[in-house]
């Protein structure tokens, strides 16, 4: 038995937590269907306007509350960000993990063209 504390390691730990935390979603999920689907989608915004209260807040831009975050928080909120999209996209197809690396590889193709992942130009 895996510690539930100790972080995914592999590729295939990473999809196992997806997969786990997709099912304890939508074991108690009070909207389901295309409504639930959509809902999990709109979680995304959520997350993504925590990053930006956590960057005004780390870098003091309220005047009115000062500094309020740190960058540590800043992390935090874009590893939640990066868990929720990888949920939304399981929530969409049960083939999430393929679907993200062939999509990871034409982004990494496109944006890098003849490179190897790390940078190393393909000879």
């Amino acid at each position: 038995m895996t510690d539930q504390a100790t972080p995914p390691e592999t590729s295939a730990d990473l999809w196992a937590a997806v997969d786990a935390l997709w099912t304890w979603l939508d074991t108690d999920q009070p909207i389901d269907g295309r409504e639930g689907m959509l809902l999990r989608m709109l979680k995304l915004s959520e997350e993504v306007g925590e990053v930006a209260e956590a960057v005004i807040g780390a870098t003091g831009q309220n005047p009115r509350k000062g500094v309020t975050h740190t960058w540590e928080d800043v992390q935090g909120e874009l590893c939640d960000v990066v868990i929720t999209a990888l949920v939304a996209l399981r929530t969409l197809t049960p083939d999430a993990r393929e679907v993200f690396t062939r999509h990871l590889t034409r982004v990494r193709e496109r944006s890098l063209g003849s490179c190897e992942p790390g940078g190393v130009q393909r000879r």
